[in-house]
């Protein structure tokens, strides 16, 4: 088994820091390339065994499944220009939400998945989105699946919910933390607490929170139950916090879409 990934900006670096850390693969049998060939050699410092390939058609001869990690605007050329040099029996996974397997297939001969990951693989841990494309066997699947399982929860997703799927497993922990940023500025202009002090605790209680749901002690229900008093500080909090969202997430998911529409438009475009 041998991996290659194509683009080591932010989310192929976590891939190679997910793979390898979790042992799915060891460093003699990944392979990365980048355009701006600096940025695969800073992850070979970190893991020196991996191979660095200026050339991406090299990486392609050496491995047998292909992690796509480029810019949408950037799929389709891609794909085209490695196109006439992929085996039917590679693997090619896309990382990019806003082109469907399907739109991947009719670009290139070879089996087809899609996976969508987050900063939380980075830690082995959090979600996968997963999507196969019609030319993959059923045991490769259930293989790739196994695999992902090694550093995340992987989620089979259907196309109609890729993107608000995407927003809550991807996107989130950028939402969250800077929503966090935003409760600590506040924090430290309204009051005597520190800037660090205010990070310190906000990041504890993240991590205490976390582990609340990974242990199974409480749903998010139960958690706001648990703590808000009927009466006191928290139900207070709670109410100027429904008091004063304005439609806050509708607001971003609204934002989300709309750029995603525009990004499946684009690809949709250079398709034709």
């Amino acid at each position: 088994m041998k991996w290659g990934i194509i683009g080591t900006g932010n989310m192929g670096a976590v891939l190679v820091t997910a793979f390898l850390e979790s042992n799915v693969i060891d460093q003699e049998s990944l392979y990365v390339s980048n355009r701006t060939a600096e940025k695969a050699y800073a992850l070979q410092k970190k893991y020196p065994q991996i191979h660095v390939k200026e050339n991406i058609f090299e990486l392609i001869e050496h491995v047998d499944t292909i992690f796509l990690c480029v810019k949408p605007i950037d799929m389709i050329d891609v794909l085209r220009e490695i196109q006439p040099i992929l085996d039917e029996k590679q693997l090619l996974v896309s990382i990019t939400s806003a082109m469907s397997v399907e739109e991947i297939e009719s670009l290139v001969d070879c089996q087809v998945a899609r996976m969508v990951p987050s900063i939380t693989n980075h830690a082995l841990a959090g979600v996968t989105l997963l999507t196969f494309g019609s030319r993959l066997d059923s045991f490769r699947k259930e293989l790739f699946i196994k695999r992902c399982q090694q550093f995340s929860e992987p989620v089979e997703i259907e196309e109609n919910i890729m993107r608000i799927a995407s927003d809550i497993v991807s996107c989130g922990p950028a939402f969250f933390a800077f929503l966090a940023e935003n409760y600590i500025k506040d924090a430290a202009n309204r009051t005597e607490v520190t800037t660090e002090q205010a990070t310190q605790l906000m990041e504890k209680m993240f991590i205490g929170f976390g582990k609340l749901l990974s242990e199974n002690h409480f749903t998010l229900n139960e958690l706001i139950e648990k703590v808000c008093v009927k009466g006191g500080i928290t139900g207070v909090g709670i109410a100027s916090l429904e008091e004063n969202l304005n439609g806050l997430f509708e607001k971003l998911i609204n934002q989300t879409h709309h750029k995603f529409k525009e990004d499946k438009e684009m690809i949709a475009n250079k398709l034709k």
